[in-house]
């Protein structure tokens, strides 16, 4: 199963970002949530409800995560 969900950043200029998010769910009934342009970023919930909050979360965490990297390294 595949969702796109949109994300937006906070701060003083608000974006819409669209991220493809790959769905699946394991063995145990738990819903996995990767987000395969944002490395490392993934999330897992009991319900789909939970997932779609916390990988909102994860992306905005990766995202913010990217831009202070970024920012290392051009200073």
């Amino acid at each position: 199963m595949k969702r796109s969900i949109g994300n937006t950043l906070r701060g003083s200029c608000k974006m819409k970002r669209e991220s493809n998010v790959i769905i699946e769910q394991d063995s145990e009934g738990y819903f996995v949530a990767t987000v395969p342009e944002l490395r490392g970023c993934h999330t897992q919930a009991k319900s789909l409800d939970t997932l779609m909050k916390r990988v909102r979360e994860a992306i905005e965490l990766c995202r913010e995560t990217m831009q202070v990297t970024s920012l290392k390294h051009s200073g």
